[in-house]
Formats: structure tokens, sequence, C-alpha cells
């Protein structure tokens, strides 16, 4: 361990317990009675109450993950980056020797004649062996992480497509040439992939580069894992230091496994390595705090069914670990979840600007007021933004807010809804049917601030309502529909339900889904259903 540890250690009370985790842990258990103790939003978007701490220290993981998951990805283009031009060079550099023997006759000439006869002049010419060898190595899953990529069999069976393939294009392989520039090809790549990344070390030290880690779990089983070469070389992992699940904790522990928030957030970590076994409950508070961090999160012994997490294998220096969560993957889906935001906005607004100039004329003509109505909303990470709708009520609908608070369809205060608003205009309870009002939410998608599919976007006053385990919402951006609203939207008037759904939504987000939330959006939208 790094002697570095004791600055990251938690202050202790006399028991020896950490004083945030317990503080939060020792609440009453019967905060839904009474919303006055619930955390509060400041104006400067700070948090008060007894559970400020807690919720605090998630939102600052929450703002965290994108950096984390920022340094995955650099991690993973570099290593693929480096890989591809490698493989490339060692590809040529195994055409040249093919042909210095064959054609320059550098081993002599009945070598030469020889080979020349078992892999003619066309051997290895042309683009479409580099292409196809890139092609068959990205599909062998070659240009992943650990120690996969330097498999003999793999590259073997890689080399072996990506001959056949060209070959196939041209003429029908003669199988003694096929076996030859398969076996050629092979021993090029295993010979680069065996020592890239001992000459990436001269350049560059895999240290500089490795994850700063946290080790959880048992005292014992945390230090066995850190006195593996796979932890200890500091070449894949840079271990901060381990938190005790044992009570009370060792005294070279950070601190305990209920700190790992505020270790992740204040040493800065993004890797957690769980070792040992942990009771189910303690297990997913482990995973939902590395999530919400944009941590990696790595088993050593146990691969459990908690959603959203993936299980996958990956070998460093020849040890077996269990990846589950893959925060590359992740990052590759939320690009493409990202392009296709704003390549969607972008292209509803153009195609239907003249539809969209048309309401804002009517709303004009129908009250008083802005066609847009702005309002403040809180996003990813806690961070407020401003909304964009159409205006569907009159000018002083907030005036007449408490005079009519007690008719919403809801019980819970941190939803509100009225069936037939007095405040709502002619033109303004059309567009609340069919949705219409929710279009230029596509310039908030467009700005970054939302996204097409994700929770919906609550008001500051609702915030200030939440409870801890609430805040969930925020690991991702809001969205103009989400599994609330295809759902039915105000036909589900149970909060936690609200709250169930989005973060089931969260846990086990993937592209397919966000595609099934907006299809079924569609039939929700035509047939009005919830909607006021």
């Amino acid at each position: 361990m790094e002697a570095s540890h004791s600055a990251l250690a938690p202050e202790k009370n006399p028991s020896g317990a950490a004083d945030s985790a317990t503080a939060t842990r020792t609440a009453p258990a019967d905060r839904r009675s009474a919303h006055k103790g619930f955390p509060r939003l400041t104006p400067e978007g700070g948090l008060q109450g007894p559970a400020g701490d807690e919720v605090r220290v998630r939102m600052s993981l929450q703002r965290r993950a994108k950096e984390n998951l920022r340094h995955h990805i650099q991690r993973a283009a570099v290593r693929s980056a480096v890989l591809v031009s490698a493989d490339f060079v060692a590809f040529y550099a195994m055409r040249g020797l093919l042909r210095l023997i064959r054609d320059r006759a550098v081993l002599g000439g009945g070598l030469a004649r020889d080979l020349a006869a078992l892999m003619p002049r066309g051997a290895l010419t042309g683009w479409q062996f580099p292409l196809a060898m890139f092609l068959c190595l990205l599909v062998t899953g070659s240009y992943g992480q650990g120690d996969l990529r330097r498999s003999p069999l793999r590259l073997l069976v890689a080399s072996a497509l990506s001959v056949a393939v060209p070959l196939s294009w041209t003429e029908p392989a003669r199988v003694l040439e096929y076996v030859l520039t398969t076996l050629l090809i092979w021993s090029g790549l295993t010979l680069e992939r065996f020592t890239i990344d001992r000459l990436v070390a001269l350049v560059r030290p895999p240290e500089r580069d490795a994850p700063r880690t946290l080790l959880v779990g048992p005292s014992e089983q945390c230090r066995r894992a850190a006195a593996t070469p796979v932890f200890a070389s500091g070449r894949h992992f840079r271990t901060l230091g381990f938190l005790d699940a044992d009570w009370p904790a060792a005294t070279d522990a950070l601190g305990r496994s209920s700190d790992l928030a505020r270790l992740i957030h204040d040493a800065g970590a993004d890797t957690v390595v769980i070792c040992g076994h942990f009771e189910d409950d303690e297990f997913r508070a482990i995973v939902d705090t590395a999530l919400t961090a944009g941590c990696e999160l790595v088993s050593v012994p146990r691969t459990p069914d908690v959603a959203g997490v993936r299980p996958s294998f990956v070998y460093r220096d020849g040890e077996l670990l269990v990846t589950l969560t893959a925060p590359v993957f992740k990052g590759q889906q939320l690009f493409v979840k990202r392009l296709a935001d704003i390549v969607v906005s972008a292209l509803v607004l153009t195609v239907a600007s003249p539809l969209l100039l048309l309401i804002g004329v009517l709303v004009k003509l129908d009250s008083r007021g802005p066609a847009l109505f702005s309002q403040e909303r809180v996003g990813l990470g806690g961070r407020r933004f401003r909304i964009f709708k159409f205006r569907t009520m009159r000018a002083d609908a907030e005036e007449q807010l408490e005079d009519i608070r007690a008719h919403s369809i809801y019980s819970d205060p941190r939803l509100f809804k009225v069936v037939g608003d007095p405040r709502v205009t002619r033109i303004g309870a059309l567009l609340r049917r069919t949705s219409l009002d929710e279009v230029p939410q596509l310039w908030n998608v467009l700005k970054g601030d939302m996204a097409l599919v994700g929770p919906r976007p609550p008001l500051p006053a609702e915030v200030a309502l939440y409870e801890a385990h609430h805040y969930a919402r925020f690991d991702v951006k809001p969205g103009i529909t989400g599994p609330w609203q295809a759902g039915g939207r105000n036909e589900i008037r149970d909060f936690e339900e609200v709250v169930k759904l989005e973060t089931a939504y969260i846990r086990d987000w993937s592209l397919w889904n966000d595609i099934k939330i907006l299809l079924r959006t569609v039939p929700v939208v035509l047939k009005m259903r919830g909607a006021h």
C-alpha cells in the first residue's frame, strides 16, 4: 500500500467508527412521514438537512462520473491506436521479410525459388490483406484490455481468418500457400503483441496511467489481493489503499467500506476492486456508489447478479479478474446516444420549424405573454438549467399556484398536476393533449442539458423534498420522454413508483432500451394517455 493512505483516512469518533457513514445510517427511519428534514437545495446549489452530507457526496460523485468515464475512454483509445498502428507495422514488416527472402534471395537462391513456388508474388499484396487483418482482429476481440490481446490462439484464429478473406476475394486458395501465409502473419502479430507493451513502457511507463484504485473488503483478503502481482506491480492499478468491511477497521485501512463514497471523492479514485464476500445489501450499496461515480468496478472472487452489472472476464499478468462494469463500452454507447440526440433534435427542429412558428403565433394571439415558457429544472449531477416549452398557461399562472395546489391529482407534493387547471389557455389545452408544448425542449437536447430519453427533470422545489435515494435520478441527463412518460405519464401517481421505474431504467440502460421507450411513447402521445 502507498504511504499516502493516511492522508485519506477518515476522522474517527472515540469508538473507532467513521463519522460520515454512521451519522447517515443512524438517521430516523421514518423520514418519509415529514418533509421538513429532507435535504434542501440552497440558491447556490448546496444542500441543507440531516441527509445533506450523504447527498452532497453522491451529487459530487455524479459530477465526477463524466471525468472518470473520459479517463477510461482515453485509455481505451490510446491502447487501440497503439495496437492498430503496431499491427500494421508488423504486417508490412512480414511482407517486407517475405520479399527479401523470395525476391532478393538474401538467404540464398534455392530457398528463394522454393518460397516463390509456395508463395507466389501475389501473396500479401494489395489493400485487402491489411484491411482483412484489422477486421478479423477486431472481430476476435484482439483490441480489448488484458492479456487476451496477446493470446497466441486468438491471434492464430485472427490470422487464419485474415488470410482466408482476401484469398476468397481473388481466387481459390491453395492449401499450402494459405497455411504458410497464415503462419507468417500469425508469427509477426504474436511477436509484435508480446513486445509492444515493453516498447510503449520505454516511452511512457504504465504506472503513470494506471487507474487510481481502492480495494474494498475484509482486511485480510484486501491485503492478499494487494500483494498479488496484478496490484502490487503498479502497472495495471495504482493501489491507494483498502477499505475494511470488518468492524472495527484495521489500523492500516483507509476507513470502512461504508466510507467508499467519500474516499472516491477525496482520493480521486476511478476504479474500485471488491475483495471477499459481502451481504447483498452492502454489496449493492458498493456497486451503486461505484457506478454513480463512473468508476470501473472489478471483483476478484465473486460475480453476483446485480441490476446494471454485466460480468466479463479479463486476464492481467495471467490472473483472472472479473470486470463488473465496462465504462469504455458505456462510453461508446453514450457517444452514440449523444450523437443520436444531436442528429434527431436538429433534424426535427429544422423540419418542424414552420409548425413551431405557427404554434408560437397562435400562443401569442390566444393570450397575453411570451410564446415560450422558461423554467428552472434540476438535471445531471444536480446541475440547474432552464427548460423551454410553449406557454400553455396565462401569464399570471405562477401567482395563482398556491390557490390550486390542493387540487393536484397527486397526494405527494413531489409531483403536481391539476386536471382541468383553470390557468390553462385554450390553445394551451390542445398543446398539452398533443404534447406539442414539449417540442421546444429539443433545443435543450441540442444544447446538451437533456436527452431524448431519460428521467423527468424535476423542479428545485420538488428536489428540496427528496430523500437521499431519490438522487439516483440525477445519475444521467433528464429526458423529453422516459419510462414514466412511456408508462402512461399521469396514470402513475406514486412518486416511489416513478423513482423505481427511472432507477431501473438507469441501472439497466442500453441503446435498445432507449429505442423501445421512444417507440412506446408514440402511441401514448397519439392516444393522449395521461395528458392534462
